[in-house]
């Protein structure tokens, strides 16, 4: 974390626990054996609570410049939580030894293994405010894996690889404030210093790449100029009646690579700014959504410049039921369509692959419980029927007790192009199993 953002951090902080001090009284006049008093004590700590897991995965087909086996970890979960008057502390970190994570000091073995602080952020509620400083996972919008104002960091690896769902989100090193209020409520998400996504640059997943026109690997690491900038999130909403209304704004960055700097042959991170909006609530027996955004490139606002992504309007439609007992099931229908799209075919760089002015996706997921809530049927589907690919991801999970669960799953890859999203990743295709112990 750089000293700038450290120092933020600690001067929140500061105040924060400076504000809970003033309100509790240090010079009460108790027995410190008391039962009252150690029930009131300053801090009131919590068990550590977490699990620890063993997770296997395999490639299906071989793939040029990636290892056949492709995730092989063992991963242990801490979380604690510390209370202190009204403020709280709360960590959530990660021990992870990946025997398929390249190294970053050698082009030949792998294996290695890592910290993943998840959460380590400070709490506090004051007045109609809630304050979040520190390390955390944020979150809005109301699409099902498919992210239009959500700005906020993803981790494109583990999700394709195989790991939990839940690490297709990453942490932000950020200070969230939340308002309330009966007019409107407020969410602001300020991060000092620019969180990208974790991204596909090659070490583990093989992808397309612009400049060879061709499936790349670890031959072919994407190498970026990540830039120096705070990032500013909002969302205004409030329930009209059933219905939740949102208004969202953001300023900052592309999250993943979507520009290429000819100086330095490396890939970019243009300056983006988004605004949308999103409605959620009851239609027949279901819940409908709606989301829209326009993603403002602010470095190529006329889609001159072909090294640099093009302005973008973006939408979603969606509709979730259940369809009998103990199941879920949902459909979604998403559109981006290309700004000045006449230009960006004008200045196109020669050889590349064009891109639709409209890429439309369709997804769906189906949720099944079974002997007794305990086994999970899932299956989500994606398909583009403008890029003319798929993906798919089936998965069984098994809670054979409070502490013992197992899962299996795929994520399978198709398409015609291989420069298309997701048929970049046909290779990518794996199966993987785990086993996590709860503690």
């Amino acid at each position: 974390m750089p000293h700038c953002l450290s120092a933020f951090f600690l001067f929140i902080t500061t105040m924060i626990v400076a504000d809970a001090m003033a309100q509790t009284d240090l010079w009460a006049d108790t027995e410190w054996d008391n039962e009252a008093t150690n029930q009131q004590n300053w801090l009131q700590r919590h068990e550590i609570s977490g699990f620890t897991e063993l997770r296997w995965g395999q490639r299906i087909h071989s793939a040029d410049h990636q290892r056949r086996t492709s995730l092989a970890e063992w991963r242990v979960r801490l979380e604690k939580e510390w209370n202190w008057a009204n403020l709280s502390l709360r960590s959530n970190v990660d021990v992870i030894y990946d025997d398929i994570e390249p190294s970053l000091h050698s082009d030949i073995n792998d294996g290695q293994g890592w910290l993943d602080i998840r959460e380590l952020l400070v709490e506090k509620r004051i007045a109609n405010l809630d304050i979040k400083a520190g390390r955390q996972i944020m979150t809005w919008g109301v699409g099902d894996l498919i992210f239009i104002n959500d700005l906020f960091p993803k981790d494109w690896n583990s999700f394709l690889i195989g790991r939990d769902e839940q690490y297709l989100k990453a942490p932000s090193d950020a200070l969230r404030i939340g308002a309330y209020s009966q007019f409107i409520n407020i969410d602001l998400a300020i991060t000092p210093e620019f969180d990208a996504d974790r991204y596909i640059d090659g070490r583990r997943l093989a992808y397309f790449n612009q400049q060879q026109l061709s499936i790349a690997g670890r031959n072919a690491l994407v190498q970026t100029n990540k830039p120096h900038g705070r990032e500013l999130a909002i969302r205004l909403y409030k329930n009209l009646g059933a219905y939740e209304m949102a208004f969202y704004g953001y300023d900052g960055y592309w999250k993943s690579p979507a520009g290429f700097d000819v100086t330095t042959n490396k890939a970019s991170f243009p300056k983006l700014t988004v605004l949308g909006a999103s409605v959620r609530g009851p239609i027949a027996n279901g819940i409908a959504s709606i989301e829209v955004g326009h993603y403002d490139s602010r470095d190529d606002r006329d889609g001159r410049d072909p090294t640099i992504n093009n302005s973008e309007i973006r939408g979603l439609v969606a509709y979730e039921w259940s369809p009998f007992h103990n199941a879920t099931s949902n459909i979604q229908y998403y559109i981006e369509a290309l700004k000045d799209y006449q230009r960006y075919t004008e200045t196109q760089i020669a050889g590349l692959p064009l891109r639709d002015q409209y890429r439309h996706l369709l997804s769906t997921r189906f949720t099944y419980l079974s002997h007794q809530q305990n086994l999970t049927w899932s299956v989500f589907v994606f398909y583009s029927p403008s890029d003319h690919d798929a993906y798919l991801r089936p998965k069984i999970n098994y809670k054979a007790s409070d502490n013992w669960q197992l899962e299996a799953g795929f994520n399978l890859f198709s398409g015609q192009q291989q420069h298309t999203f997701f048929a970049q990743f046909e290779d990518n295709s794996n199966s993987y199993v785990s086993l996590q112990y709860h503690f």
